[in-house]
């Protein structure tokens, strides 16, 4: 397991330094509009620091997948805009992110004052982690803090290629990250639960096999939930299923029991005919148990008493974590497992996390997070983070 014991914005004398941020910016749009300015608000309280204390900041981030290609629908113009208005102060958008207008914005900079660069995906050299420009970007600044928790999994040149030519350091929002997910994974209070969902078991393989050396009771729901139910010799119907993938989940009930640690699966389960379509279309459901699906239908949630079950288990935690659904929860009545979920890691007095991606994005729409102890910004990073894997944009920074 990785320990990111790393210095952070407080650790540095910032007055009067250019300091390159590293922020996530990465907001959803609709017709140029930002419809959720989440992210953005995250990151103030970094920004916010280092304009208080005098330091001339230089802000950047990706948006979208532009390829390396200048697209103004992947601009961060709506950003710029936002961010002037949460701050109460201009913080104008350069053209580019290493060109004229970004160089002569960064060296007219005043101290508390702030810019953005633009989208530095538009630069093919990005996501190459070229040092090349990584060493554009340094050349501009005194001191890289990372705070983009979201693409720490990232080896890009604005992430972690910068850090080999400044001194890097976290911001406030990487520094929770790591101390509350770091905390529960290497130093857990216990009872330690564990839920994971979502489709596939082979994008949670190294997070369950990680994981089975850390809790007491690991939770397995969602689409993934059904290969393991065919490992025990169960009827799953046409429920999701990765043929390729049954040895090893055979292998992690051996290993969980091996290490004394309780695998719950499942006992009933939601079916129907048919995946809804659309996403959203009224279904008629019926509950089995979820070794007896028909040969004709398929397990799309997890059923009534399962919720119960997977309740219990959290409600008698110290600290949980979960990731990924429990079943195709954007349809209101495959919901339900999902808030079910959700709702006892309200109700918990637990220390609580959620890895990013649905999971997070369910709490949220559901109305829970201000219950949570902790929803992590970052999808893929909170789960190579589970996974025990180094994130190369909080790896780079300088120990403490």
């Amino acid at each position: 397991m990785p320990t990111y014991n790393k210095k952070n914005i407080e650790d540095i004398d910032v007055a009067g330094k250019r300091v390159l941020v590293r922020c996530d910016f990465n907001v959803p749009q609709k017709d140029g509009k930002i419809t959720s300015d989440k992210r953005i608000v995250e990151a103030l309280p970094t920004i916010k620091y280092l304009m208080d204390k005098g330091a001339k900041v230089i802000l950047c981030s990706h948006m979208g997948k532009p390829k390396g290609q200048v697209n103004p629908k992947y601009s961060l113009c709506a950003v710029a805009a936002r961010l002037s208005e949460l701050l109460g102060k201009e913080v104008p958008l350069c053209a580019d992110t290493v060109g004229p207008d970004a160089k002569a914005k960064a060296a007219a900079l005043a101290c508390g004052e702030a810019i953005l660069l633009e989208n530095t995906r538009f630069d093919a050299r990005e996501e190459k982690n070229d040092p090349e420009l990584a060493r554009e970007m340094a050349s501009m600044a005194d001191i890289f803090v990372n705070d983009a928790f979201g693409a720490a999994h990232r080896a890009h040149a604005s992430t972690a290629g910068v850090a080999d030519y400044l001194p890097a350091v976290c911001g406030y929002l990487i520094q929770k990250e790591i101390s509350v997910m770091g905390k529960a994974l290497s130093d857990p209070s216990r009872p330690f639960v564990a839920i994971l969902g979502g489709a596939k078991v082979s994008d949670k393989l190294n997070v369950i096999d990680n994981l089975l050396g850390k809790v007491d009771t690991l939770i397995i729901g969602g689409g993934m939930a059904y290969t393991f139910l065919a490992a025990k010799g169960g009827s799953i119907g046409t429920s999701l299923f990765d043929a390729e993938k049954v040895d090893y989940c055979r292998e992690m009930m051996a290993k969980a029991e091996k290490n004394g640690v309780k695998l719950l699966l499942p006992i009933d389960t939601t079916i129907t005919k048919d995946f809804p379509d659309p996403i959203d279309a009224e279904l008629e459901v019926s509950y089995v148990k979820s070794t007896e699906i028909p040969a004709d239908m398929m397990g799309l949630d997890i059923g009534p008493k399962t919720r119960e079950l997977f309740a219990e288990a959290v409600l008698g935690a110290k600290t949980v974590v979960w990731n990924g659904p429990m079943g195709v929860f954007e349809n209101p009545t495959l919901a339900k497992g999902t808030i079910a979920v959700a709702k006892a890691l309200a109700a918990s007095s637990a220390i609580t996390i959620v890895g990013g991606g649905d999971s997070a994005a369910a709490c949220e729409q559901l109305g829970f997070a201000s219950e949570i102890t902790h929803i992590s910004t970052g999808g893929g990073a909170s789960l190579e983070f589970l996974e025990g894997r180094d994130l190369p944009g909080i790896s780079c920074l300088l120990d403490k």
